[in-house]
């Protein structure tokens, strides 16, 4: 008979069955983590102690403790549970090598599955930042992280050219481009490839992310007919800086000082010139040297009543707020200059999506404390966030989610 307090444990239900992480199970239900292990062909065909929805929840947990090892990540996810009096020697803690063997038969399908589930923009119609003339503000640019040095991992992913030595960097590489939501850093979709794949085809994958009521904002190095013409075929607006040597001539001046003009096809391809509006402008700094080319804006927007030239010169640098999201990822989340554990590109397929689950969760939260105050997300620290939902995970250890 269970003592005042304590919940009885269901009949047949294991110590496995209450392993959460906190906070974030609201958006990681059980549930939902069985319907994706099954479509992904991953429910395990006998009772093992480290079944595939524990392995999903452990491979989360590991993101949120970049800093610690297999065996201590598990300790810090189970906590008290395991000192219940029903489990007593019921269960203990996996070795690291049984983790690693764990995470190799979830694979890498899973945590993408279920990253492209749950991914979406989290910002509502009263999110503070997030919408400019009723478009949602998104962005899309890439980054890089160092993989342990494997000879799986270099033969799948690479490595950087270096200056020194054999000419290659230090570590392999794998190239991360996505797509946030500016105005909650909210990562809403990413897609990993090799070092050596360029951003701009990695990008291409992300456009079926993109809808009408969205204003993309790129960098210069995305640039291109090809690029812009598949990215405006989704009915998304357009704001992207294009390189100081693309030849935009003059066809229309407009009152606000912007102008029309057409984007041609490149050599041999059989498209047709598309009209877009071009914005320059310059910026005072004192580390701008005079005679500097000014910047150079392309949008699909080309009514000047519609998007003044100064509020999108102004708009462009909301693009930065994905840069922001990287640092809050790289640098807080996983750890500043730490190479990622994963030693077989899987299991880096799956650890970088488990990354992007646990960030994706983490400012879902941040979005939604934030919102009925009317507060800008931005003005909430994600490492304090952070400490709060770790310290989250270990309080509710003892007890059922």
């Amino acid at each position: 008979m269970p003592r005042v307090g304590q919940v009885k444990v269901l009949d047949g239900e294991r110590l496995t069955d209450r392993i959460a992480i906190g906070v974030l199970t609201s958006m990681f239900p059980p549930a939902l983590i069985d319907e994706v292990i099954q479509r992904a062909g991953r429910v395990e065909q006998r009772h093992r102690l480290l079944p595939a929805r524990v392995v999903v929840y452990f491979t989360l947990a590991m993101c949120l403790w970049a800093d610690e090892g297999y065996e201590e990540v598990a300790r810090l996810l189970v906590g008290g549970l395991q000192h219940m009096a029903r489990w007593r020697g019921d269960w203990q803690v996996p070795s690291s090598g049984a983790l690693t063997q764990a995470r190799a038969r979830l694979g890498g399908g899973v945590m993408k599955m279920l990253f492209e589930r749950i991914a979406s923009p989290t910002g509502t119609e009263s999110s503070v930042g997030s919408w400019w003339r009723g478009l949602r503000l998104v962005a899309i640019d890439g980054t890089v992280f160092d993989l342990p040095d494997t000879e799986a991992n270099s033969a799948h992913f690479g490595r950087p050219g270096s200056s020194r030595g054999e000419m290659q960097g230090a570590f392999p590489q794998a190239r991360v481009v996505a797509l946030v939501e500016c105005g909650t850093h909210a990562i809403i979709g990413a897609k990993i490839g090799a070092c050596s794949t360029g951003e701009t085809t990695l990008a291409r994958s992300l456009f079926k992310k993109l809808n009408k009521g969205m204003l993309l904002l790129v960098d210069r190095g995305f640039s291109g007919y090809d690029l812009w013409q598949g990215a405006a075929a989704t009915g998304a607006e357009l704001c992207w800086r294009t390189r100081s040597n693309t030849v935009l001539p003059v066809t229309t001046s407009l009152e606000d000082g912007s102008y029309l003009s057409a984007l041609r096809p490149p050599k041999g391809n059989p498209g047709k010139s598309i009209t877009v509006r071009v914005i320059e402008y310059t910026l005072s700094h004192p580390s701008r040297t005079k005679g500097e080319a000014p910047i150079r804006l392309i949008t699909t927007l080309l009514d000047p009543a519609q998007a003044p030239a100064l509020e999108l010169a102004a708009l462009y640098g909301e693009r930065w707020e994905e840069e922001s999201a990287f640092d809050e990822l790289k640098t807080h989340q996983r750890g500043a200059g730490r190479v990622l554990r994963s030693k077989s590109p899987e299991m880096v397929t799956q650890e970088i999506y488990a990354h992007l689950l646990v960030y994706y969760a983490i400012r879902a939260l941040i979005n939604a404390a934030v919102e009925p105050q009317e507060l800008d997300p931005d003005r909430v620290s994600f490492l304090a966030s952070l400490r709060v939902i770790r310290r989250q995970v270990t309080d509710q250890a003892a007890f059922s989610p």
